[in-house]
């Protein structure tokens, strides 16, 4: 009976961890993509989990009724009505991270499901998740900014160089042919 109590208490303990760190990945994340996985193997569960950390998401499987607990407080909080069945929460600071994989990995599995997801306190459906994983990433959109914010300064200095290199050039060819007469 005392050794029944004794691995009761430890369950216990390890449920309490494991909703304090799934209401920590809540509290930091900006984006929740919810999607069931009923079917999926263990090869391509790790596929998943793969091309998520790539991404810089990471994926998370929890008992529902843990999750939903871990919820509580968080932004996130609305995605607790989607939790049915064997779900699969993706998340990711980058909010176009998560949703992006999620529906290219989505394309590729069939049995991979995505139910809705949550930006901030906004609640997204399917098309949602989809439109999100539409738009460019941030790294993508710096990269643009930085190329746009470059591009002037090289042709203001391609201009303000040319007609120095123009001006160069007329004077050598006036020195030579005052050296040829």
């Amino acid at each position: 009976m005392a050794a029944n109590r004794k691995e009761l208490a430890v369950e216990r303990a390890a449920k309490k961890e494991a909703v304090e760190q799934l209401n920590g990945v809540f509290k930091t994340t900006s984006v929740a993509v919810v999607a069931q996985y009923s079917g999926l193997t263990v090869a391509q569960m790790q596929k998943l989990r793969t091309q998520m950390k790539q991404a810089g998401a990471s994926v998370k499987v929890s008992k529902n009724r843990l999750a939903k607990i871990a919820l509580e407080g968080t932004d996130v909080v609305a995605i607790g009505p989607m939790l049915k069945g064997p779900t699969v929460i993706a998340t990711s600071n980058d909010p176009v991270a998560a949703p992006k994989v999620a529906v290219e990995f989505a394309k590729a599995n069939e049995k991979f499901v995505i139910v809705g997801g949550s930006m901030g306190k906004t609640v997204l459906n399917v098309d949602g998740v989809k439109a999100l994983a539409s738009l460019p990433s941030l790294d993508e959109l710096r990269a643009k900014i930085v190329g746009l914010l470059v591009a002037p300064a090289t042709k203001i200095a391609q201009l303000a160089n040319a007609p120095a290199g123009k001006l160069a050039r007329v004077i050598q060819a006036h020195a030579s042919k005052g050296e040829a007469a």
